[in-house]
């Protein structure tokens, strides 16, 4: 059974990280490979405009399976450091760097533990949604290891060097609205309520011209490290790819004529 279940309704793809048992624990090369293929799949369907990522039963992701890596069979420790260098980059990265450029727009619907590398996995999404009962810890310190997943990078990116270094040094876990309080999250739902506020998000996400969307997450991404002034470039760049755009034009017709537009991703 593939770890990564994909599910695609119109312009929506949900993937589904499906070990329940584990609390959707990444323990192979396989998982990762199921994960940030899917990752891909739905990057490489024109058709697709929005990303749902949840976790089966009641975590999100528990990070790495501690079994495996007891036992070097998994994602983490070969038998030399040189190993166990090439096994993170060969798997646990390829999730991280899918996740970093895929150009389709991610919304983690995080709706329980998001431990170690899963907190990650969901910090990477564009968008995160909480449940009212998740949890979430940078922990890898407690188990005598570092953020090898890129973790340093993702989380203070997400909420400053600070708060950041708070998560990673301590390993402390905070809850969902703590979570929110310090820019983890968007926001907190109800947990009965979570993958329907997520399908919403995605639905207003996924009205918007593709090609458009596509281009405005990529400019999202590259603002978060680069001068303005390259942004700046950029920006015109991709706004001049968007004003040739059929979407564009129909957008533009369809305010003017006060009707709802037609968009084709062309």
């Amino acid at each position: 059974m593939t770890f990564a279940l994909y599910e695609k309704s119109g312009r929506i793809a949900t993937i589904t990280l499906n070990k329940p048992d584990a609390r959707n624990a990444i323990g192979t090369q396989q998982d990762c490979d199921d994960l940030a293929g899917a990752l891909w799949r739905a990057n490489d369907d024109a058709e697709i405009n929005a990303v749902i990522l949840t976790g089966a039963g009641k975590a999100f992701c528990s990070g790495g399976d501690l079994k495996a890596i007891r036992e070097r069979s998994g994602i983490g420790p070969r038998a030399t450091p040189d190993g166990t260098r090439a096994n993170y980059r060969r798997g646990v990265h390829s999730i991280i760097k899918a996740l970093a450029d895929v150009e389709v727009a991610t919304v983690a619907a995080i709706n329980g533990p998001a431990i170690g590398l899963g907190l990650d996995i969901a910090v990477l999404c564009d968008i995160r949604l909480a449940g009212a009962s998740a949890k979430m810890a940078s922990s890898f310190v407690k188990v005598g290891i570092i953020p090898g997943d890129g973790g340093a990078w993702i989380l203070t990116n997400a909420i400053g060097a600070s708060r950041a270094a708070e998560l990673v040094l301590t390993g402390d876990a905070v809850d969902a609205e703590e979570a929110a309080r310090i820019g983890l999250v968007s926001r907190v739902v109800p947990d009965d309520q979570l993958m329907a506020e997520a399908h919403n998000l995605a639905g207003r996400i996924a009205v918007n011209p593709p090609r458009t969307v596509r281009l405005a997450k990529r400019l999202l991404r590259e603002a978060q490290h680069g001068r303005l002034s390259d942004v700046l470039e950029l920006s015109a760049a991709f706004q001049a790819l968007a004003h040739e755009t059929r979407d564009h034009k129909e957008a533009v017709d369809a305010f003017t004529e006060k009707r709802t537009p037609k968009f084709t991703g062309e």
